[in-house]
């Protein structure tokens, strides 16, 4: 039987871990760039991801990138997809509710109890994280994060590489451009550039990142 390797070993990867363990897969390798005095799951270390016979063990076996920082499961999603040939898995916890209709692409990531409507599009390597409600239609690009709690009320688009924090509220119809970091317990009524960093009810502090 193919073991899943997780690829990052902290914080998300303890959430990853356990909705994959549900499913009752098999995991039981990690890589990282180093090896962790913690390993709650007792997974066995291999090595860094980069290192030839990491990638050899790879082309027999499924991963997935646990790495909460968006730029950084990136690049190596990228890396590894680039010379593996194929893509990471999809993973979506028991306890998610997920319309039949929506569009999700691999290396996504959907936790606990979050809710996502009828034709929703969700890009490559995109977190949907505990109590996510994502309502209809909503198109959310490739290698963002949302977090916990954090609720897109319908018709929302939201840019590649874009952080939505947790508790957040964002207006149907509202357009969040790529490279937006909207902070914790946000309202945005209203559009957001790309590169932008908002906060606030309703959202002020208006920098460019």
């Amino acid at each position: 039987m193919k073991s899943t390797v997780i690829i990052g070993y902290s914080g998300h990867s303890y959430v990853v871990i356990d909705a994959f363990l549900k499913q009752n897969k098999n995991v039981l390798y990690y890589l990282d760039t180093e090896e962790k005095d913690y390993n709650p799951y007792n997974l066995t270390y291999l090595g860094k991801e980069d290192d030839q016979k990491n990638l050899e063990f790879l082309q027999e076996n499924a991963y997935f990138v646990s790495i909460g920082d968006n730029y950084i499961r990136k690049k190596i999603t990228d890396f590894l997809v680039e010379y593996l040939k194929y893509k990471p898995r999809l993973i979506i916890h028991q306890r998610a509710i997920l319309a039949t209709k929506i569009e999700i692409e691999q290396g996504v990531f959907v936790g606990a109890n979050a809710i996502i409507n009828p034709l929703v599009k969700i890009g490559k390597g995109t977190i949907i994280n505990t109590n996510a409600v994502i309502e209809h239609e909503c198109r959310i690009g490739e290698f963002c994060h949302i977090a916990p709690s954090a609720t897109l009320c319908g018709n929302i688009e939201v840019g590649n590489l874009s952080f939505i924090g947790a508790n957040t509220v964002i207006k149907q119809g509202v357009k969040i451009g790529e490279n937006v970091v909207v902070g914790a317990g946000s309202v945005v009524i209203r559009d957001i550039p790309d590169n932008m960093y908002v906060a606030g009810n309703p959202v002020k502090n208006i920098k460019y990142k």
